[in-house]
């Protein structure tokens, strides 16, 4: 048991990225969540990506702020802070993400613990 998160494009039919334990992209992926009005348990819940929100993810990896100056997020099945192991691969998702948004494809996100 644990983290588990993906990234995938309905249009593509497949998973294009994902993670296992990643827990300050996952508080990234919360609070983007609550602030476009979530109330639920952020868990099993499909977000949708646009354009504005990678290229700030892409800041934000390149940065070390995922966290957004905040605590490590933290959760019973999250593991550790994982942002310097995963670095390459988030900066290479969001790279992918914007290729597919360009082409007019959806770009989710979605996690489950």
């Amino acid at each position: 048991m644990g983290l588990d998160q993906l990234a995938f494009s309905r249009e593509q039919g497949k998973t294009i990225c994902s993670w296992r334990k990643h827990p300050n992209l996952q508080g990234w992926m919360e609070r983007l969540y609550e602030q476009r009005g979530g109330t639920d348990t952020f868990n099993c819940v499909e977000l949708r990506l646009d354009e504005e929100d990678i290229k700030q993810l892409r800041e934000d990896v390149k940065n070390g702020t995922l966290n957004g100056g905040e605590d490590d997020t933290e959760g019973f099945f999250f593991g550790s802070n994982s942002d310097e192991y995963y670095k390459e691969q988030d900066l290479e998702f969001c790279q992918w993400a914007l290729e597919a948004l360009n082409e007019g494809k959806d770009v989710i996100y979605d996690s489950w613990w």
